[in-house]
């Protein structure tokens, strides 16, 4: 995406401007002073080269020293101002990074692997560090020692300044032409390093995974081909910075050699107002800008690679969040809300989708109902959990609460009165009681316990030899797929909502247990069981059958056995395979 970046970079500057405009003036005063220098050094060495004196040359030469200590003192504190912006802008952009991210719909997280998310957290924020550090710095720089020794130069002698500057143009070619390659390989090392970044987050995760099917050597071959790819692009960067650098440098040091040259000639040729203190100022003043020049090949890189990094952060900024409250979205006291749900003619697609997920869905449910809903897969079952959340953005008038229409609801509000536990149940690398009560941190162990005990984890827990205090490892591995999908449940119960929404939550639970927890739910929540248990589904008030979408017929255990061919089918299906274990 082509974008202008002057405007993002003044953006990310303005908060701090008092500090960047003490960095610069610091700046201008130490090139000022760089000016004066050399200057002073010429009318030294004019005026001890017609009458020699000891005391003159102690005096120009405290002088000179004091003025490079101050000189230096300025350079170090504009430094730490400009270098220190760098680092809070770093701090800040991680901080809108990560609250952004959090707000973004789960689509995004499915189609963007964590890998390349972390590499922009963390990789291009340091890249716009060092633009607005290092970068920013040097060419500030470079333009005052520029500004303020040009004019100098020319005032001593123009037709020698013209002939040491002569090179110069050369040198800023040389920068345009190789612009635009530098940031075209910045780009690619920033696209392999999400891959390599990617690589190792999934295969942490997936570790069990690897060992189990003894695919060590292939993940190894695997990280060794990205590996190499980002090696690769790292060398070509290189290259051509190996290249262009020395070129610079190189060329810039001609401008010395042509200033001996021609400036050597004046002084055998005794041309008037020309001495040996002019051609030591000038030599001086060349010397001077060489660095900066020189310095330009590294402040295009880090100038490319902010650009790359202003680019991809741009991108993921720049992406909506998934819901956001309404201008006049009413807040909810979840402990008073009875549990009513109702969905009106609800027809939803995903954005980047031509399938519609859900076509035409009505349904009510009365408070302190429980409700299963079944089908095949792709049926429309896990959007659904999805919608009545608002994890996904839905029509007004579609969803209502106790009657009041959900899209007019505060968010934050809304989810607290509808819980949800997905089939794939995330731990925290935390304890187990901080686990369960991750959405109310405030909670006592004895309310741990309690809705640890309606999930039926508890007695498993105790037996742990650190109990609620045992650490469950990241992503809950220490923990099987059946404790972990209870464990979710306890911290949803914990949450105490009108409504708990259970999508193929107790998948990995054996038919009893799933039965006894949903009996054992209090009479006062409203359940939504999304599941393909049909043993725990037939102890529920009523089914919904959905297919292709829509709720196909709704009904107690008892009444779609006799009316649902369908359901009869699914039934039987499920009986049979419940004898063949």
């Amino acid at each position: 995406m082509t974008r202008s970046h002057l405007p993002i970079l003044r953006s990310y500057l303005r908060p701090h401007w008092r500090e960047f405009l003490l960095g610069v003036l610091a700046l201008l005063l130490v090139n000022i002073l760089a000016t004066y220098i050399p200057w002073l050094l010429k009318d030294a060495v004019n005026e001890l080269e017609k009458q020699f004196s000891a005391d003159r040359v102690a005096l120009y030469g405290v002088a000179i020293a004091g003025l490079a200590s101050v000189m230096w003192l300025i350079r170090m504190g504009s430094r730490m101002l400009l270098f220190g912006i760098g680092r809070k802008v770093e701090y800040q952009l991680k901080q809108e990074i990560f609250e952004h991210i959090v707000t973004l719909p789960t689509r995004y997280f499915a189609l963007h692997p964590a890998g390349e998310i972390i590499s922009i957290t963390t990789s291009d924020v340091e890249n716009i560090r060092r633009l607005l550090g290092f970068a920013i710095l040097s060419l500030i720089n470079t333009f005052f020692a520029y500004a303020l020794t040009l004019p100098v130069m020319f005032l001593i002698d123009t037709q020698l300044s013209l002939i040491a500057l002569s090179v110069y143009p050369i040198m800023f070619g040389l920068v345009s032409v190789f612009s635009g390659q530098l940031r075209d390989e910045q780009l690619k090392i920033q696209e392999e390093l999400s891959n390599v970044s990617n690589l190792l987050q999934e295969d942490l995760n997936g570790m069990a995974l690897i060992k189990t099917y003894a695919q060590e050597l292939n993940e190894q071959k695997a990280f060794h081909n990205l590996n190499s790819r980002l090696l690769g692009a790292n060398l070509k960067i290189a290259r051509t910075r190996s290249v262009l650098f020395p070129l610079l440098g190189g060329i810039a040091s001609i401008s010395f050699l042509l200033l001996l040259w021609f400036g050597g000639e004046k002084l055998v040729n005794r041309e008037p107002g020309f001495d040996i203190g002019e051609l030591l100022s000038l030599i001086s003043y060349v010397n001077y800008l060489i660095f900066p020049t020189a310095l330009l090949g590294f402040t295009i890189t880090a100038y490319q690679r902010g650009q790359v990094s202003i680019d991809r952060i741009q991108n993921v900024l720049d992406i909506p969040s998934a819901i956001v409250d309404s201008g006049d979205a009413k807040a909810l006291e979840p402990q008073s809300l009875k549990g009513e749900l109702e969905v009106r003619s609800l027809s939803f697609s995903y954005p980047d989708s031509k399938q519609t997920a859900l076509r035409d869905v009505s349904f009510q449910i009365a408070a302190g109902e429980k409700i299963a809903i079944i089908g095949p897969v792709g049926c429309g079952k896990s959007t659904l959990a999805n919608v009545l959340l608002r994890l996904v953005d839905i029509p007004s008038g579609t969803i209502f609460l106790d009657g009041m229409d959900s899209t007019n609801l505060k968010i934050e509000d809304l989810r607290r009165a509808v819980t949800f536990v997905p089939q794939e149940s995330f731990l925290f690398s935390a304890t187990i009681a901080n686990n369960i009560r991750y959405g109310r941190p405030e909670s006592g162990m004895n309310e741990v316990e309690d809705y640890a005990t309606q999930a039926r984890i508890h007695p498993e827990i105790i037996n742990f030899p650190q109990q609620y205090e045992t650490l469950v490892g990241e992503r809950g591995i220490t923990l099987s797929g059946g404790q972990r999908q209870r464990s979710a449940l306890a911290r949803a119960l914990l949450m105490d909502a009108a409504v708990v929404v259970l999508d193929d939550a107790l998948s990995s639970v054996d038919n009893r247990t799933a039965t006894e927890i949903l009996q054992s739910l209090p009479q006062s929540k409203t359940v939504i069981f999304i599941t393909h248990n049909l043993s725990a589904a037939a102890t529920c008030d009523r089914i919904l059958l959905m297919e292709q979408g829509r709720v196909k017929q709704v009904g107690s255990h008892s009444e779609l056995l006799e009316t649902s061919e369908t359901y009869q089918t699914l039934w039987n299906q499920h009986q049979l395979s419940q004898k063949l274990l």
